[in-house]
């Protein structure tokens, strides 16, 4: 079996809290969709996951050839990724709550807000470079196909982050009243955000070829 069940589960629950933490790509749903409307956010989050699909097909075929390579090279990726990972927890921990209503950018059609989205995820290298230190510690050669596993963990993060995207965009007078009134609340999501990276940052260190 490529996934297993309980692999899965652990994956989608960070998928989850990733997609919940307050970050460039949700509060820019979230401020779409309280200027332009709901659909407008919608239009974004498939913008932002057309990026993410994308960053995931490049790391399926990169990760390919680094686990089809030597010793040394799969032990680099693993303490660049964990660096990387440690280097976000660090940065959700000290990060301050923000503010949600400083963007007042006029409205924009729906193929053009799309594109910005698919923009904006794909030319981000931090993107990028998150996605090779996450999805590599969950595929196994053991199970089968390698890219075919990070294909489909790509696709598992598209549809939690989808889920959580579009639920932003559905709620977001409320989400971002309460986000902007309450900046507690950013801390504690940002706070939530570190703990995961950290585990992952463990999970990536422990990790055999």
């Amino acid at each position: 079996m490529l996934l297993p069940p309980d692999l899965i589960l652990v994956f989608a629950t960070a998928s989850v809290a990733l997609a919940l933490a307050p970050g460039p790509d949700n509060i820019f749903v979230l401020t779409q969709s309280a200027l332009n409307g709901r659909v407008a956010g919608l239009m974004v989050t498939l913008g932002l996951m057309t990026g993410v699909f994308i960053h995931t097909a490049f790391v399926a075929v990169g990760v390919a050839a680094i686990f089809q390579t030597s010793a040394l090279a799969f032990t680099a990726l693993k303490v660049v990724g964990a660096a990387y990972l440690v280097y976000l927890a660090v940065k959700a921990f000290r990060a301050g709550a923000q503010d949600l209503t400083s963007e007042n950018a006029p409205k924009r059609s729906l193929p053009r807000l799309y594109g910005t989205g698919v923009v904006m995820n794909v030319t981000n290298p931090k993107v990028a470079i998150f996605f090779l230190a996450l999805l590599p510690q969950f595929a196994d050669p053991a199970r089968g196909s390698v890219p075919l596993q990070i294909v489909l963990l790509g696709c598992i993060f598209i549809l939690c982050a989808t889920v959580i995207f579009a639920g932003v965009a559905w709620v977001a007078g409320f989400l971002g009243n309460w986000l902007a009134q309450s900046p507690r609340a950013q801390v504690m999501l940002n706070r939530i955000a570190g703990v995961v990276f950290l585990g992952l940052a463990a999970r990536l260190v422990v990790a055999t070829r």
